[in-house]
């Protein structure tokens, strides 16, 4: 009778998850099911091979530093894996950031991530950062219509406080040098490491940041986008906190088995997940219905 009625409960919430995707007509999902970076990058991902910001200067993004790898805990089912190295200088640092197109704005947001506390080689300890986020270009410094909302994990904690915390972050605008940041913070001040799903609800001048299904904080008012923006997961190593007494290669990792946007629509967690459960259950690996916008926005993929 309980597992009846569990399974009940189940489908009620895939159905009510159904019903909100149907309403809102413009989903984006992906789940990775890639063979390779080619198709990755035919599927509207760009890898990022410029250099800039963030990241040690000079530091190399490239293509190498993404791959698709098969998830060794769920059979047939594939994963987003990004790699980023440094031995300190900027020609051993190789970072990575993926993005998808600018033309993202109010909705839900959701992904599914491995977060890492440890280097997989090397000695631990230089301030990375994985992160998972959405912008639009800073033309100028403090340009009023800059967008950007962010989750940035810390392992190796950095910044002014060494401990391991995850961001939730809402920019409002920002002047690169020397630094001056306007923006609105969560900081979840404990190790993260292993999988973890992080959540935003972006409608009616609020944003409400979830870590797996709990309600973090909320922010809005002038830190509130006002543009399209970019889908992106990036990971890069602060120059500010770099192991100052080695040159050893050290190497980290980020792994991220889904992501989707629900185009101007407010859904649970409980909501996201069902979806989530029922593309893959139906074999539905990629949905994008989002449209473009008109032009169409560069997604440059460099910041």
């Amino acid at each position: 009778m309980k597992y009846l009625k569990n399974s009940l409960l189940a489908l009620a919430a895939m159905l009510a998850a159904g019903s909100a995707m149907a309403a809102a007509d413009a989903i984006f999902f992906d789940d990775f099911h890639y063979a390779d970076t080619k198709a990755l990058v035919a599927g509207g991902w760009k890898i990022r091979d410029q250099q800039g910001h963030p990241g040690i200067e000079h530091g190399h993004w490239g293509p190498d530093t993404i791959s698709l790898v098969d998830d060794p805990e769920l059979g047939g089912e594939r994963l987003l894996r990004l790699n980023a190295r440094t031995d300190g200088t900027a020609p051993g640092t190789f970072q990575a950031q993926l993005c998808h197109q600018r033309k993202y704005f109010e909705g839900t947001y959701a992904a599914r991530i491995r977060f890492s506390d440890a280097p997989v080689a090397g000695p631990g300890g230089d301030l990375v950062v994985e992160a998972f986020y959405t912008s639009s270009p800073l033309k100028h410094d403090f340009d009023p219509q800059y967008s950007e909302l962010d989750w940035e994990y810390l392992p190796n904690g950095g910044w002014g406080n060494p401990h391991s915390r995850l961001y939730s972050v809402s920019w409002q605008t920002v002047q690169m040098e020397p630094w001056n940041a306007f923006n609105q913070v969560h900081e979840e001040q404990r190790a993260l490491g292993g999988w973890h799903t992080v959540m935003m609800q972006v409608v009616a001048g609020k944003i409400r940041y979830f870590l797996d299904g709990l309600q973090l904080d909320e922010h809005g008012g002038r830190n509130y986008p006002a543009l399209p923006m970019s889908i992106n997961f990036n990971l890069w190593f602060s120059p500010s906190g770099v192991l100052p007494d080695t040159k050893a290669q050290r190497s980290y990792r980020q792994d991220v088995a889904w992501v989707l946007h629900a185009k101007d629509r407010l859904l649970s967690p409980a909501q996201v997940d069902a979806a989530v459960s029922g593309y893959r259950k139906a074999g539905t690996h990629q949905v994008d219905t989002v449209p473009a916008m008109t032009p169409p926005l560069a997604s440059n993929c460099d910041f």
